[in-house]
């Protein structure tokens, strides 16, 4: 008899080419996606007259820089796009740059086009590669010499992570999404909760997700310190991703759905660790701190640090006096100065949908800027007329891109002003030098938009289907 087997075993027996005596392992790389801030690599590469091993399986995304807005673009901002171009032709990579039709964000265009698969190991030069996984693909994030080493190779040097299965029953309350299952579990187990672990999600509340619930819940899992997060693949998936570009056509689609199939942790198999949760205790939530942990439910109030027990008292310290909060202070008196909507995270039509069904009829009472995660996501919500609702609520519809998530294409927080966003980190500075970010689901921007402060999102979406 075999011994039972969980998904990431199994995924990982069928990249692996040999083991080290230390354990690790050289894993065949099916997909690998380079953005702006790949070119250290290709100058690696360069230096050393390689080539790129398979450029076949490599393909090149401008997202991180792309500009989102009318107007003139920054000397270094233009010179990281041009440098990738560069790169990719040089190399014969397939670049969505800014004049594709399938241009967008990394995490984003991958499920879109057929690139993400399950049972693919797929690595990028971005943590929050995980995403994939939502496909039963072995996606993980890499730095920049493992980018390298793919681009000359098409392996990579991985020890393989514990196993940790963390599982949603029930069924989710009306206004709460896959993002509020993310921060709270990454509230109650911490950011580092899941350290070297790959995370399986499982359960009936993981199963009734679409699979921008699936990708959402995937993105965050190294916000809980995993190095990346598994979905099983099911008839959702295989419904997404049907009739994708790059999807199996015909009769090797059909077989790709019979192995597809196979792709699940068997019955008996064991997990390093178990966790479970309620879906009926998980609430809207959102961020007061500068860590995805510092979450509460949005009826909560900001917690007092004295309260806390050791290192965590000095990091709330810190973190209350960085966002400017006092202990206390419920949460839902917590003005914002401005909105976004978008990232690989939250970016998707779903996303869309979801922000533009609270703001419909509304006006926002704070500035803010939505961008969706792709072009084409861009085109279907024009034509939905999810972009007409986010203008006449006085919101700015933008280009495709990164945007104001990490800022590094002039999308950005000033000092000191308090942004509700739908990204994926509250870190300091991460919106901008002194930027103070709440995360949250993006129907609770919109509900922090149309407020002008931190809101809980249930009560503005009675009688609306």
């Amino acid at each position: 008899m075999t011994t039972p087997q969980t998904l990431l075993a199994k995924l990982w027996a069928a990249h692996e080419i040999m083991q080290r005596e230390d354990g690790t392992s050289l894993l065949w790389v099916d997909r690998h996606f380079v953005h702006e801030g790949s070119h250290h690599a290709f100058a690696k590469l360069d230096s050393r007259s390689k080539k790129v091993a398979a450029p076949e399986l490599t393909f090149g995304v401008v997202d991180h820089y792309a500009p989102t807005r009318a107007g003139d673009v920054a000397p270094d901002i233009r010179r990281m796009i041009d440098t990738l171009g560069r790169n990719a032709k040089a190399h014969g990579v397939r670049l969505f740059d800014l004049r594709d039709p399938g241009q967008g964000i990394v995490h984003v265009i991958g499920p879109e086009q057929g690139l993400t698969l399950p049972g693919l190991l797929i690595n990028c030069g971005d943590s929050h590669t995980s995403t994939h996984g939502a496909f039963g693909a072995l996606a993980f994030g890499v730095g920049a010499t493992e980018v390298a080493h793919i681009l000359a190779t098409q392996t990579i040097w991985q020890k393989r992570p514990k196993t940790m299965r963390i599982t949603f029953e029930g069924v989710l309350g009306v206004g709460v999404s896959a993002k509020d299952m993310a921060l709270h579990w990454i509230a109650q187990l911490g950011a580092d909760g899941a350290r070297g672990h790959a995370i399986e999600y499982a359960g009936s509340a993981v199963e009734a997700l679409s699979m921008e619930g699936r990708l959402t819940l995937c993105n965050l899992s190294i916000e809980g310190g995993a190095r990346l997060g598994l979905v099983a693949p099911d008839q959702v998936t295989f419904e997404y991703l049907k009739g994708r570009n790059f999807a199996p056509k015909g009769a090797a689609w059909d077989q790709a759905v019979e192995d597809w199939t196979k792709l699940k942790t068997d019955s008996a198999a064991i997990f390093d660790q178990e966790v479970a949760f309620d879906a009926a205790d998980v609430a809207p939530t959102v961020t007061w701190g500068t860590s995805p942990e510092d979450a509460l439910p949005i009826t909560g109030h900001v917690p007092d640090p004295d309260q806390l027990g050791g290192a965590k008292q000095g990091q709330a310290r810190a973190a209350l006096e960085y966002m400017g909060l006092s202990a206390g202070m419920r949460l839902q008196d917590v003005a914002v100065d401005e909105v976004f909507i978008g990232s690989c995270t939250n970016g998707r039509i779903e996303d869309l949908r979801l922000a533009a069904k609270v703001l419909a009829g509304r006006k926002a009472k704070v500035p803010g800027l939505v961008s969706p995660g792709s072009a084409a996501i861009k085109k279907q919500a024009e034509a939905e007329g999810l972009a007409q609702i986010f203008t006449d609520a006085g919101l700015e519809w933008a280009d495709s891109g990164c945007s104001m998530c990490v800022g590094m294409n002039g999308d950005r927080v000033d000092a000191g002003k308090r942004c509700a966003s739908s990204t994926n980190r509250n870190f300091k500075g991460r919106q901008g030098r002194g930027a103070r970010t709440h995360l949250m689901s993006p129907a609770m921007v919109a509900a922090a938009a149309v407020s002008g402060h931190l809101a809980d999102v249930r009560p503005l979406l009675e009688g609306r289907s």
